[in-house]
């Protein structure tokens, strides 16, 4: 790193800040700007700033290290998730943006009743917003920390000093800003780490050991540059070649099981987390349908085709790196082949991701801390000054514990499917609670514990292995929260009627309820509905094969693909125009 390197990294830096402190006075009005943006962010942001946190510090030596071990393929370990991702934008958007709460949290005491429904609000709020936030952060420190110190080669202690200025950077304007100066930076960060990793993959791409896309595709293997993985009997998910091998069990696991039925951060069943706060965030109904399909699009489509090209290239870069350190293979390519000036904006685009990230789960953390504990059960008497003056303080505070459970952490391998396991079965109460009026407090709780139990079993008594655990935790939880439902009672019905009114979600599942309201209309159109999911599922992975042909130099595949994938994008679009989206989608 050079001294213009740095002065980038600086100017970066206060260019972050300067967004914060912009935005001071107008997020300090109430908590609903503070946390929402007043409920104005346009379609555009919203998405924009969902894409930028799920672009984490981590993502591309995740990606680089899933690419260096089972090829273009390995990548299946999140593309499965477009699934969920499609279910989100048509069938629960809209119903975020019209329950208008401020949390997913808070959508609890919406839709059930009594003190169970009270527990689980006060229980989810805490072990969400600062156990499990915080230990998300603690993953993304370390990510960052290894960044730097691949990069710089200096001990894991005097990084740390780096990346606990950069955390304390974030969370003092995202204190200051809130929302609305999350949603900006998240822009800015994104167009700068994006415009870093294509950069870093347009340079590797030129160097004499790689010699273009042919140079690279000549050189590598045949099984890294495929698209899908190799199902059949395997006995494993790491075939002898390297390509990603499943057996059919495994493949059936992650794309018919693991999207609809874990919760898993960032791509949560039916929407939740940060991904529903954008969402209630939007301007209206349209603007959250359309943040959350341009969120989609720009993460499978857009994001990783720069990220996989310098991982393979890694292959023939740094053949000697062990399997424990393929992921490094992105920062040294970093180190070794960037100019002055270019260097340190690569540095400044990882820094963006990181920051981006880490802005989004202190404001979501701190929402659920103030909104659903202090506001819900310490304090509801204040003034909102009051609640935006505790709201900065708790965003200071979450800080502060990650920055003490980075310190306890040696490795996030593993945590991934940890998470995956430990949430299998509860997605499907995520999605069915909002369509079927019998589902209550007690269906969402068992539905939260009973995976862990069966986790620990499996883990301690069995040699089954991820996700073939799937099958098993999922079907028991499903058997559980099932079961629980029909043994305890209903929720309260003007509970349920007042979330109708509200809501109005329609569908077979609340006939009951219904009934009740005669005068209140509940959606319709289910059936174009499906038709969307499914021209949007066909649209992402169409668009993202083919963009990944054309870049490989596969020219007649790639344009079949993108032909498929405008096929299914004109599908959506003349669904939406008959269901009154014409004026954003135009």
């Amino acid at each position: 790193m050079q001294l213009l390197d740095w002065l980038i990294v600086g100017v970066y830096f206060v260019f972050s800040a300067g967004i914060g402190i912009y935005y001071t006075k107008r997020a300090g009005t109430n908590i609903q700007e503070f946390f929402l943006s007043g409920r104005n962010l346009p379609w555009w942001l919203a998405g924009t700033s969902m894409v930028a946190t799920t672009f984490a510090a981590d993502t591309p030596l995740a990606v680089t290290e899933l690419v260096a071990k089972n090829g273009i393929a390995g990548n299946w370990f999140w593309w499965n998730f477009v699934f969920g991702g499609m279910l989100t934008v048509f069938f629960f958007a809209r119903l975020w943006r019209r329950a208008g709460i401020m949390t997913d949290v808070e959508f609890v005491e919406l839709r059930y009743s009594g003190k169970p429904a009270a527990f689980l609000r006060g229980f989810r709020s805490i072990y969400l917003g600062i156990f499990m936030n915080c230990i998300i952060m603690g993953w993304v420190n370390l990510a960052m920390a290894a960044i730097l110190e691949g990069m710089f080669d200096i001990p894991r202690g005097e990084v740390m000093i780096y990346v606990a200025f950069a955390l304390i950077v974030t969370a003092v304007y995202s204190a200051m800003s809130g929302m609305w100066g999350v949603a900006v930076t998240d822009a800015f960060q994104f167009v700068l780490a994006m415009t870093g990793t294509i950069v870093l993959a347009v340079i590797v791409l030129d160097l004499p050991q790689i010699g273009g896309i042919s140079g690279l595709t000549s050189k590598l293997p045949e099984w890294t540059l495929r698209f899908t993985p190799v199902i059949g009997d395997t006995g494993g998910l790491d075939s002898a070649g390297g390509a990603l091998a499943l057996s059919f069990a495994a493949f059936l696991a992650f794309v018919g099981i693991q999207w609809w039925a874990s919760w898993y951060p960032g791509a949560e069943p039916g929407g939740g987390g940060y991904i529903a706060q954008r969402m209630m965030s939007a301007k209206d109904e349209k603007h959250s349908l359309f943040a959350t399909l341009w969120f989609t699009i720009a993460h499978y489509c857009i994001r990783p085709w720069p990220w996989i090209i310098v991982g393979l290239a890694t292959l023939i870069l740094y053949p000697e790196l062990s399997p424990a350190d393929k992921k490094l293979g992105y920062v040294y390519a970093m180190r070794d082949y960037l100019p002055s000036g270019l260097k340190g904006m690569l540095v400044a685009s990882f820094f963006a991701a990181y920051m981006s990230t880490i802005a989004t789960q202190l404001n979501w953390g701190s929402s659920y801390v103030i909104n659903d504990f202090y506001k819900r059960f310490v304090n509801r008497t204040a003034d909102e000054k009051h609640f935006v003056l505790v709201s900065r303080i708790s965003t200071i505070v979450i800080m502060v514990v990650s920055l003490i459970i980075t310190g306890m952490m040696d490795t996030i391998s593993g945590a991934w499917a940890f998470i995956i396991e430990a949430g299998a079965g509860l997605g499907l109460v995520l999605i069915v609670r909002w369509f079927w009026w019998r589902v209550n407090a007690w269906s969402e709780l068992s539905a939260m514990v009973t995976p862990l139990l069966v986790y620990a079993y499996l883990s301690s008594s069995t040699t089954i292995a991820f996700p073939e655990t799937l099958f098993y935790i999922v079907g028991t939880t499903t058997v559980v929260w099932l079961g629980i439902t029909f043994l305890t009672k209903p929720t309260d019905e003007e509970t349920l009627k007042n979330f109708y009114r509200r809501v109005h979600p329609g569908g077979r599942g609340w006939k009951h309820i219904q009934q009740l309201l005669p005068d209140v209309k509940g959606d319709s159109g289910y059936g174009g509905l499906l038709l969307n999911w499914i021209a949007g599922v066909v649209l992402v992975y169409s668009m993202l094969f083919g963009t990944g042909k054309l870049v490989l130099g596969q020219t007649l595949d790639g344009m079949l693909f993108v032909m498929i994938g405008l096929v299914a994008a004109g599908v959506m679009y003349w669904d939406l125009s008959k269901r009154g989206f014409e004026k954003l989608v135009q």
